[in-house]
């Protein structure tokens, strides 16, 4: 006897549920995580001009940038013990010498030509070099968005930190616009190279130090030597410099720009120039006019309008 067993009926397929709330508010969340985080970076490096005028040694800025790189590199090679493989060796070189080695040297000749106001609004332009390298290099389509309110950012940072007075030194400017341009092609060769899989921040952050400080060694010692006295306060401005201004504001720099887009990330860097103007504000006297406080909100607004991204519609 055989025993026939009906057919099961089929369920109907269940309809693909959208993802939660939460989990799109916990990736909101991460992401403005990520970019306050970045941003702490530039806003450490705009202290860079009060220091250098307060504390530092004058028409040492090769020294001082040595000083900046080579003794936190050290540092972090000695923690992590990660040395870099194959073409990783003169990739570090090359991101360290852009990122340090030519960067740091040029930031402070630069904050001792110019006034500090007009010297930060030279790396106010950065985000314009980077989305120009973007498109070449790692051959990103143009943000007209980003790109728009790069030049307004500019703008504003102008606005905030050049008055009537601003001494433009052509020395001082050429120094500037060649370092911004410097690390303006370090941030998009780090995004184009990526790091090797298992290399964190920190350790891309020894390895670029290292290399920055190693190529400052010789051409300190043979072209400018150490100052001929070095105080108590400039000792706390070497260790500031090295350290919050240092690796640690490098590691969050590099950790950034590892995830965030390249463009979006740069626009941080008027971060820098406005904390400076703000420290010369608070800290050394200096006032705030009608027109320096429109360029301000101007400038906050493009950094805050160039993370986002216009929606598109979709067919």
């Amino acid at each position: 006897m055989t025993t026939v067993t009906a057919p099961q009926p089929v369920k109907p397929m269940q309809p693909v549920k959208p993802a939660a709330p939460k989990a799109r508010s916990l990736a909101v969340g991460g992401t403005l995580a990520l970019i306050l985080a970045t941003a702490l970076a530039p806003m450490a490096w705009g202290t860079t001009y009060a220091v250098t005028t307060e504390f530092l040694p004058a028409d040492h800025p090769m020294f001082a940038a040595l000083l900046r790189s080579l003794p936190g590199g050290l540092l972090l090679l000695l923690v992590t013990r990660v040395l870099p493989r194959g073409e990783w060796w003169w990739k570090a070189a090359v991101l360290g010498v852009l990122n340090i080695g030519a960067f740091y040297p040029l930031l402070f000749l630069t904050a001792e030509l110019l006034p500090g106001g007009v010297a930060a609004t030279l790396g106010a332009v950065q985000p314009l070099i980077v989305a120009g390298l973007a498109v070449g290099v790692l051959r990103e389509r143009p943000s007209l968005w980003r790109i728009g309110w790069a030049v307004a950012g500019a703008v504003g940072v102008g606005l905030v930190v050049i008055g009537p007075a601003a001494g433009l030194g052509l020395a001082g400017v050429g120094a500037g616009l060649l370092g911004t341009a410097s690390m303006a092609l370090g941030v998009v060769l780090t995004k184009h190279w990526k790091a090797p899989a298992g290399v964190t921040p920190v350790v891309m952050t020894g390895w670029q130090l290292t290399a920055g400080g190693l190529f400052l060694l010789p051409l300190t010692v043979l072209f400018e030597g150490a100052p001929p006295q070095i105080d108590g306060q400039a000792v706390l401005g070497y260790l500031w410099l090295g350290t919050v201004g240092g690796f640690i504001a490098h590691t969050l720099w590099l950790r950034g720009i590892r995830r965030l887009p390249v463009t979006a990330s740069a626009l941080l860097i008027l971060l820098s120039p406005l904390v400076a103007a703000v420290i010369g504000a608070f800290v050394l006297g200096e006032y705030f006019t009608a027109w320096q406080l429109m360029g301000l909100v101007l400038a906050l607004g493009a950094l805050v309008a160039g993370q986002l991204s216009p929606r598109r519609r979709t067919v």
